[in-house]
Protein backbone atom coordinates (compact mmCIF):
# COMPACT_ATOMS: atom_id res chain seq x y z
CA UNK A 1 0.00 0.00 0.00
CA UNK A 2 1.27 3.56 -0.93
CA UNK A 3 2.03 5.53 2.23
CA UNK A 4 -0.49 8.03 0.94
CA UNK A 5 -3.29 5.94 0.85
CA UNK A 6 -2.97 5.90 4.80
CA UNK A 7 -4.08 9.57 4.47
CA UNK A 8 -6.59 8.97 2.50
CA UNK A 9 -10.06 10.88 3.14
CA UNK A 10 -12.36 8.42 4.23
CA UNK A 11 -9.38 7.58 6.58
CA UNK A 12 -8.82 10.24 8.31
CA UNK A 13 -12.58 10.81 8.54
CA UNK A 14 -13.20 7.35 9.93
CA UNK A 15 -9.79 7.60 12.49
CA UNK A 16 -10.90 10.95 13.71
CA UNK A 17 -14.73 9.83 14.57
CA UNK A 18 -13.06 6.67 16.68
CA UNK A 19 -10.57 9.35 18.22
CA UNK A 20 -13.31 11.79 18.89
CA UNK A 21 -15.77 8.90 20.45
CA UNK A 22 -13.50 7.45 22.82
CA UNK A 23 -12.38 10.67 24.38
CA UNK A 24 -15.50 12.09 24.65
CA UNK A 25 -15.98 8.60 26.89
CA UNK A 26 -12.96 9.27 28.39
CA UNK A 27 -14.13 12.77 29.83
CA UNK A 28 -17.01 11.55 31.06
CA UNK A 29 -15.13 8.88 33.25
CA UNK A 30 -12.49 11.29 34.55
CA UNK A 31 -14.62 13.95 35.28
CA UNK A 32 -16.65 13.91 38.32
CA UNK A 33 -19.99 13.00 36.81
CA UNK A 34 -22.51 9.59 37.97
CA UNK A 35 -20.70 7.76 35.98
CA UNK A 36 -17.71 7.66 37.63
CA UNK A 37 -19.88 7.93 40.64
CA UNK A 38 -21.34 4.45 39.78
CA UNK A 39 -17.88 2.94 39.07
CA UNK A 40 -16.56 4.10 42.49
CA UNK A 41 -19.26 2.48 44.25
CA UNK A 42 -18.99 -0.68 42.57
CA UNK A 43 -22.08 -0.33 40.15
CA UNK A 44 -20.59 -1.73 37.50
CA UNK A 45 -23.94 -2.70 35.34
CA UNK A 46 -24.75 0.97 33.98
CA UNK A 47 -20.75 1.91 33.00
CA UNK A 48 -20.63 -1.19 31.27
CA UNK A 49 -23.64 -1.01 29.52
CA UNK A 50 -22.65 2.26 28.55
CA UNK A 51 -19.74 1.48 27.35
CA UNK A 52 -21.34 -1.32 25.29
CA UNK A 53 -23.55 0.88 23.74
CA UNK A 54 -20.61 3.25 22.55
CA UNK A 55 -18.78 0.88 20.91
CA UNK A 56 -21.84 -1.02 19.23
CA UNK A 57 -22.39 3.01 17.58
CA UNK A 58 -18.71 2.75 16.30
CA UNK A 59 -18.78 -0.74 15.04
CA UNK A 60 -21.96 0.50 13.05
CA UNK A 61 -20.33 3.58 12.08
CA UNK A 62 -17.56 1.64 10.45
CA UNK A 63 -19.97 -0.90 9.34
CA UNK A 64 -21.87 1.79 6.82
CA UNK A 65 -18.95 3.73 5.91
CA UNK A 66 -17.10 0.24 4.98
CA UNK A 67 -19.86 -1.57 3.33
CA UNK A 68 -20.04 -1.30 -0.45
CA UNK A 69 -23.30 0.85 -0.20
CA UNK A 70 -25.10 -1.06 -3.24
CA UNK A 71 -22.79 0.01 -6.70
CA UNK A 72 -23.45 -0.88 -10.00
CA UNK A 73 -22.28 -3.86 -11.75
CA UNK A 74 -19.67 -1.81 -14.47
CA UNK A 75 -18.36 -4.92 -15.60
CA UNK A 76 -20.55 -7.06 -18.29
CA UNK A 77 -22.43 -10.31 -17.29
CA UNK A 78 -21.15 -12.97 -19.53
CA UNK A 79 -24.68 -14.84 -19.84
CA UNK A 80 -27.17 -11.39 -19.94
CA UNK A 81 -26.72 -10.29 -23.38
CA UNK A 82 -28.06 -6.77 -23.84
CA UNK A 83 -31.16 -7.77 -25.48
CA UNK A 84 -32.15 -9.98 -22.47
CA UNK A 85 -31.92 -7.05 -20.12
CA UNK A 86 -33.64 -4.92 -21.99
CA UNK A 87 -36.55 -7.40 -21.86
CA UNK A 88 -36.82 -7.49 -18.37
CA UNK A 89 -37.32 -3.75 -18.22
CA UNK A 90 -41.27 -2.97 -18.33
CA UNK A 91 -42.44 -1.12 -21.13
CA UNK A 92 -42.73 2.59 -20.49
CA UNK A 93 -39.39 3.06 -18.61
CA UNK A 94 -36.23 4.59 -20.54
CA UNK A 95 -33.35 3.23 -18.70
CA UNK A 96 -30.38 6.12 -18.77
CA UNK A 97 -26.82 5.48 -19.59
CA UNK A 98 -24.46 6.77 -16.99
CA UNK A 99 -21.97 9.62 -18.75
CA UNK A 100 -19.49 9.08 -16.58
CA UNK A 101 -18.88 4.86 -16.14
CA UNK A 102 -21.22 4.37 -19.07
CA UNK A 103 -23.45 1.85 -17.30
CA UNK A 104 -26.70 1.64 -17.86
CA UNK A 105 -28.36 3.00 -15.09
CA UNK A 106 -31.16 1.02 -12.79
CA UNK A 107 -34.25 3.11 -11.76
CA UNK A 108 -33.26 5.55 -8.55
CA UNK A 109 -29.74 4.86 -9.21
CA UNK A 110 -27.42 8.20 -9.32
CA UNK A 111 -23.90 8.26 -10.42
CA UNK A 112 -21.45 9.54 -7.04
CA UNK A 113 -19.29 11.89 -8.26
CA UNK A 114 -17.12 11.45 -4.70
CA UNK A 115 -17.24 7.54 -4.91
CA UNK A 116 -16.79 7.54 -8.73
CA UNK A 117 -19.35 4.93 -9.03
CA UNK A 118 -23.38 4.58 -9.89
CA UNK A 119 -25.09 3.44 -6.46
CA UNK A 120 -28.65 1.61 -6.93
CA UNK A 121 -31.14 3.39 -4.67
CA UNK A 122 -28.68 6.19 -4.09
CA UNK A 123 -30.02 8.35 -1.17
CA UNK A 124 -26.79 10.78 -0.43
CA UNK A 125 -22.97 10.78 0.15
CA UNK A 126 -22.25 11.13 3.69
CA UNK A 127 -18.90 13.02 4.14
CA UNK A 128 -18.83 12.15 7.76
CA UNK A 129 -18.63 8.30 6.61
CA UNK A 130 -16.98 9.17 3.73
CA UNK A 131 -19.16 6.84 2.15
CA UNK A 132 -22.49 6.73 -0.06
CA UNK A 133 -25.36 6.18 1.15
CA UNK A 134 -27.85 3.77 -0.85
CA UNK A 135 -29.68 0.20 -1.22
CA UNK A 136 -27.07 -2.01 0.62
CA UNK A 137 -26.20 -0.13 3.61
CA UNK A 138 -29.14 2.63 4.12
CA UNK A 139 -31.07 0.31 6.98
CA UNK A 140 -27.58 -0.02 8.48
CA UNK A 141 -27.23 4.00 8.42
CA UNK A 142 -30.88 4.41 10.03
CA UNK A 143 -30.40 1.86 12.99
CA UNK A 144 -26.55 3.75 13.69
CA UNK A 145 -28.54 7.18 13.69
CA UNK A 146 -30.74 5.51 16.23
CA UNK A 147 -27.66 3.66 18.43
CA UNK A 148 -25.74 6.55 17.78
CA UNK A 149 -28.72 9.03 19.35
CA UNK A 150 -28.85 7.01 22.36
CA UNK A 151 -25.60 7.33 23.17
CA UNK A 152 -25.36 11.20 22.58
CA UNK A 153 -28.39 11.88 24.64
CA UNK A 154 -26.62 9.36 27.64
CA UNK A 155 -23.35 11.23 27.04
CA UNK A 156 -25.54 14.58 27.48
CA UNK A 157 -27.18 13.79 30.67
CA UNK A 158 -23.84 12.21 32.44
CA UNK A 159 -22.08 15.64 31.10
CA UNK A 160 -24.78 17.68 32.95
CA UNK A 161 -24.13 15.96 35.84
CA UNK A 162 -20.79 16.46 36.46
CA UNK A 163 -20.84 20.15 35.72
CA UNK A 164 -22.08 21.37 39.48
CA UNK A 165 -21.68 24.94 39.08
CA UNK A 166 -19.92 27.00 41.55
CA UNK A 167 -18.32 30.54 42.02
CA UNK A 168 -15.93 32.08 41.60
CA UNK A 169 -16.40 31.25 37.38
CA UNK A 170 -12.69 31.09 36.77
CA UNK A 171 -12.14 28.42 39.09
CA UNK A 172 -15.08 26.43 37.93
CA UNK A 173 -13.96 27.06 34.43
CA UNK A 174 -10.58 25.62 35.12
CA UNK A 175 -12.06 22.40 36.76
CA UNK A 176 -15.22 21.97 34.22
CA UNK A 177 -14.10 24.04 31.26
CA UNK A 178 -13.38 20.52 29.27
CA UNK A 179 -16.54 19.04 30.58
CA UNK A 180 -18.54 22.22 29.73
CA UNK A 181 -16.65 21.91 25.88
CA UNK A 182 -18.15 18.23 25.85
CA UNK A 183 -21.46 19.10 26.97
CA UNK A 184 -21.50 21.52 24.28
CA UNK A 185 -20.53 19.18 21.70
CA UNK A 186 -22.51 16.48 22.50
CA UNK A 187 -25.71 19.18 22.48
CA UNK A 188 -24.46 19.88 18.78
CA UNK A 189 -24.29 16.29 18.29
CA UNK A 190 -27.27 15.34 19.69
CA UNK A 191 -29.44 17.72 17.86
CA UNK A 192 -27.86 16.48 14.37
CA UNK A 193 -28.54 13.02 14.99
CA UNK A 194 -32.17 13.31 16.34
CA UNK A 195 -32.97 15.92 13.14
CA UNK A 196 -31.09 13.34 10.74
CA UNK A 197 -33.01 10.06 12.25
CA UNK A 198 -36.32 12.44 12.32
CA UNK A 199 -35.90 12.97 8.40
CA UNK A 200 -34.82 9.49 7.82
CA UNK A 201 -37.50 7.88 9.11
CA UNK A 202 -39.83 9.79 7.16
CA UNK A 203 -38.64 9.40 4.05
CA UNK A 204 -38.39 6.03 5.11
CA UNK A 205 -42.04 5.37 5.60
CA UNK A 206 -42.67 7.23 2.34
CA UNK A 207 -40.58 5.26 0.60
CA UNK A 208 -38.64 7.99 -0.83
CA UNK A 209 -34.50 8.66 -1.11
CA UNK A 210 -33.25 12.40 -0.05
CA UNK A 211 -32.00 12.74 -3.38
CA UNK A 212 -35.20 12.04 -5.06
CA UNK A 213 -37.10 14.69 -2.26
CA UNK A 214 -34.38 17.74 -3.05
CA UNK A 215 -34.32 17.13 -6.62
CA UNK A 216 -37.69 15.08 -7.90
CA UNK A 217 -38.23 18.45 -10.53
CA UNK A 218 -35.18 16.98 -11.90
CA UNK A 219 -35.86 13.31 -11.86
CA UNK A 220 -37.16 12.28 -15.23
CA UNK A 221 -39.57 9.47 -13.68
CA UNK A 222 -40.86 11.90 -11.08
CA UNK A 223 -40.92 15.13 -12.21
CA UNK A 224 -44.03 13.90 -14.78
CA UNK A 225 -45.79 12.35 -11.67
CA UNK A 226 -48.39 13.77 -8.87
CA UNK A 227 -47.38 10.71 -6.60
CA UNK A 228 -44.88 8.94 -5.18
CA UNK A 229 -44.29 5.76 -7.57
CA UNK A 230 -43.09 3.71 -5.02
CA UNK A 231 -45.00 4.35 -1.83
CA UNK A 232 -46.71 1.39 -1.21
CA UNK A 233 -47.97 2.59 2.34
CA UNK A 234 -46.38 2.27 5.72
CA UNK A 235 -46.14 -0.90 6.34
CA UNK A 236 -45.39 -2.37 3.00
CA UNK A 237 -42.46 0.56 3.05
CA UNK A 238 -41.22 -0.06 6.40
CA UNK A 239 -41.10 -3.89 5.61
CA UNK A 240 -39.19 -3.57 2.23
CA UNK A 241 -36.51 -1.39 3.78
CA UNK A 242 -35.73 -3.24 6.41
CA UNK A 243 -36.52 -7.26 5.78
CA UNK A 244 -36.17 -6.53 1.77
CA UNK A 245 -39.83 -7.41 1.24
CA UNK A 246 -42.04 -7.79 -1.00
CA UNK A 247 -39.28 -8.12 -2.98
CA UNK A 248 -38.84 -7.23 -7.11
CA UNK A 249 -36.95 -4.23 -8.90
CA UNK A 250 -37.97 -0.80 -8.47
CA UNK A 251 -38.65 -0.97 -12.71
CA UNK A 252 -41.82 -3.38 -12.15
CA UNK A 253 -42.93 -1.27 -8.99
CA UNK A 254 -42.62 2.27 -10.94
CA UNK A 255 -44.82 -0.32 -13.99
CA UNK A 256 -47.52 -1.52 -11.42
CA UNK A 257 -48.07 2.42 -10.33
CA UNK A 258 -47.94 3.41 -13.65
CA UNK A 259 -51.22 1.15 -14.54
CA UNK A 260 -52.66 1.50 -11.37
CA UNK A 261 -52.53 5.13 -11.76
CA UNK A 262 -53.61 4.90 -15.59
CA UNK A 263 -56.75 3.00 -14.83
CA UNK A 264 -57.88 5.40 -12.11
CA UNK A 265 -57.80 7.95 -14.55
CA UNK A 266 -59.60 6.08 -16.94
CA UNK A 267 -62.25 5.64 -14.70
Amino acid sequence: MAPWALLSPGVLVRTGHTVLTWGITLVLFLHDTELRQWEEQGELLLPLTFLFLVLGSLLLYLAVSLMDPGYVNTQPQPQEPKEEQTAMVPQGIALRRCRYCLVLQPLRARHCRDCRRCVRRYDHHCPWMENCVGERNHPLFVAYLALQLVVLLWGLYLAWSGLQFFQPWGLWLRSRGLLFATFLLLSFFSLVAGLLLASHLYLVASNTTTWEFISSHRIAYLRQRTSNPFNRGLTRNLAHFFCGWPSGSWETLWAEEEVEEGSSQAV
